[in-house]
């Protein structure tokens, strides 16, 4: 039996509550960083959609609720350790508790209600922040825009973050660079079942590339060399 903590508690706050932290976010982003937007003009007028987003440090959403200027719903791991500096914006602006290795029912149930609510559903596909390149997507991702059929729309993040504090501190105010891709999907899953499997790890890859074509070759990860990163930058026009 797994055990619940503290996260698991959570949830996403209300619009009005978000939209005041995506202010304060613009704001401390202008103090904190040298922030680079690129490809806002990709992102749809309305949801509901997905936004798939690489997950290399911690600080990202709120770099990411600093590019899109709109609520999110994240979806995040909920057995994750959070420092006591970060919990607060954790605690702010809440996310939806997500198991890591697998999504429960209550998840995929929140997810639905969100889209078909015409939100934004905000999901970190590589379900970790163990790395600074790219690691191979869960199915969450996919299972749920093939289900609801909304599209995606991948964002690529990376910059000196992973000492945001100790750089504060110092005066050093590191380079981030948000880049958003054009939407893409909805996919269609096969009917027979033993061959979704198959689709849902295909759709992911597709997914990963999208976002590596957003990012450094040298963030690439195992996708580094695919034939498709180059021609998915090409259809960006950033």
């Amino acid at each position: 039996m797994s055990v619940r903590t503290k996260l698991d508690l959570l949830k996403p706050r209300p619009k009005r509550v978000r939209y005041f932290v995506t202010y304060l976010a613009l704001f401390l982003g202008m103090i904190i960083a040298k922030i680079r937007v690129r490809g806002r003009h990709h992102l749809p007028k309305e949801g509901p959609f997905i936004v798939a987003i690489n997950h290399f440090n911690y600080a990202d959403p709120p770099f990411v609720i600093y590019a899109i200027r709109r609520p999110i719903n994240f979806l995040a791991a909920s057995d994750q350790v959070v420092e006591w500096f970060n919990y607060w914006a954790v605690w702010l602006y809440g996310f939806i508790p997500t198991n890591r290795i697998r999504l429960g029912p209550s998840t995929i149930k929140s997810a639905k209600n969100i889209l078909k609510q015409k939100d934004i559903l905000g999901i970190f596909p590589e379900g970790d922040s163990l790395s600074d390149k790219l690691r191979p997507a869960k199915g969450g991702i996919m299972f749920i825009s093939t289900t609801m059929q909304v599209p995606i729309v991948p964002i690529g993040i990376n910059g000196n973050i992973g000492n945001i504090w100790s750089n504060v501190s110092r005066g050093v105010r590191p380079k981030v660079r948000v880049n958003i891709g054009k939407p893409f999907g909805p996919y269609s899953l096969p009917k027979v079942r033993s061959q979704r499997e198959a689709k849902l790890q295909s759709i992911g890859h597709k997914v990963m590339c999208r976002i590596a074509a957003l990012l450094p070759d040298e963030c690439h990860g195992i996708y580094q060399g695919h034939s498709s990163i180059e021609k998915y930058g090409s259809q960006n026009k950033l």
